[in-house]
């Protein structure tokens, strides 16, 4: 019974979840002034409550829309030497169930998005591009006696607040699907930003004679996305299965196999189990890995024993053009002679 109440729950998921379907923007979104209420209205992946916030904040869909295309690009760049290579990100609005389901690259996912998202917001808000918010206050933590707080941080706490109320949206309602869904998505989302968190770091610029540095002028910025996407990507390899049961006098997200201990704040965490993605499979949103190009010398995720699952693979010569031989001239410029290599390839049978 429990097995047949979980397979309706996922079907349900598929059909009803829209939670990533703002990912859509990506495609659309750029082709659209933002000028205008009525903008608002003319893109499928909104929900109400997304819509209301783009209406109230028009000058905030830019910095959504270029998070929407940053997010694509940095799960496929993340996943790029996997089997599960996100590739499927690209039929947003519509997901194949590797996405729609509550699986662990759906986690990776949405906790990306939730974390680009106020990425996008923050680093907005510093550059002048919005005019609702500008750089972040000075850090209350004391300057040092070699550096002194100033320049133009990016501005996390408003960077936060816009993007956790976009991105959490959906799952504050409950047309988007079983509570267990909306339970993981908060919580994986929760995760991404506290990982956005953790990856301010004081940057500073120097000043003095011939550049010696003796004064500084520091500030906090945020690190570049990859290095968050690479971070989430290590809590996916280690992330939690977990099933939704009572604690209490409410249900809560517990660990399956240690169901004892509350689900802790910085892992992901999923509720079903993905496949190995070795074969194309339309009911598991499966790519497959065939003709996939593989590492023959690697003993990573990349190699072609792990990415080919076995099955072999075949080599091939592919010839290419570059640069060699440059010389730089005085004053000022380079010349280069181009060089034909040929290199051998392999991919998956």
């Amino acid at each position: 019974m429990k097995t047949i109440n979980l397979l309706l729950l996922t079907l349900l998921c598929i059909y009803r979840c829209s939670a990533i379907h703002w990912l859509g923007l990506a495609v659309n979104g750029s082709s659209v002034g933002w000028n205008q209420t009525h903008h608002c209205k003319l893109l499928d992946g909104l929900v109400p409550d997304q819509l209301q916030l783009c209406r109230r904040n028009l000058e905030l869909m830019h910095s959504i829309v270029h998070a929407a295309k940053l997010t694509k690009l940095t799960c496929q760049h993340a996943f790029k030497d996997m089997r599960w290579n996100c590739s499927s990100i690209e039929s947003a609005p519509h997901f194949t169930p590797d996405l729609a389901k509550g699986t662990r690259e759906s986690a990776f996912v949405f906790s990306l998005a939730a974390a680009v998202v106020s990425h996008s917001i923050a680093r907005a808000c510093a550059s002048g591009e919005l005019p609702s918010c500008s750089c972040a206050p000075a850090p209350a933590e004391q300057a040092g006696p070699d550096f002194r707080w100033g320049g133009c941080g990016d501005n996390l706490r408003y960077g936060l607040q816009m993007g956790s109320a976009f991105s959490d949206a959906p799952m504050k309602n409950s047309r988007f699907g079983p509570q267990a869904f909306r339970l993981m998505h908060l919580h994986n989302n929760a995760v991404g930003r506290q990982s956005l968190v953790d990856s301010m770091e004081t940057k500073c610029k120097c000043h003095g004679v011939s550049g010696s540095c003796s004064v500084k002028t520091c500030w906090k910025g945020l690190h570049d996305i990859n290095h968050i996407a690479a971070d989430l990507k290590s809590k996916y390899l280690a992330a939690t299965k977990v099933i939704h049961r009572h604690m209490g006098a409410r249900k809560q997200l517990v660990p399956k196999e240690l169901d004892v201990r509350p689900v802790r704040e910085t892992e992901l965490v999923y509720l079903l189990s993905s496949p190995d993605y070795c074969a194309h499979s339309e009911k598991h949103g499966s790519m497959g890995t065939h003709d996939r190009q593989c590492n023959k010398t690697s003993n990573g995720s990349d190699s072609c024993h792990l990415m080919c699952c076995g099955r072999g693979y075949n080599a091939y010569m592919e010839k290419t053009v570059e640069r060699c031989h440059c010389r730089y001239h005085w004053c000022c410029y380079v010349t280069c002679k181009k060089c034909e290599r040929t290199l051998e390839r392999y991919v998956c049978k």
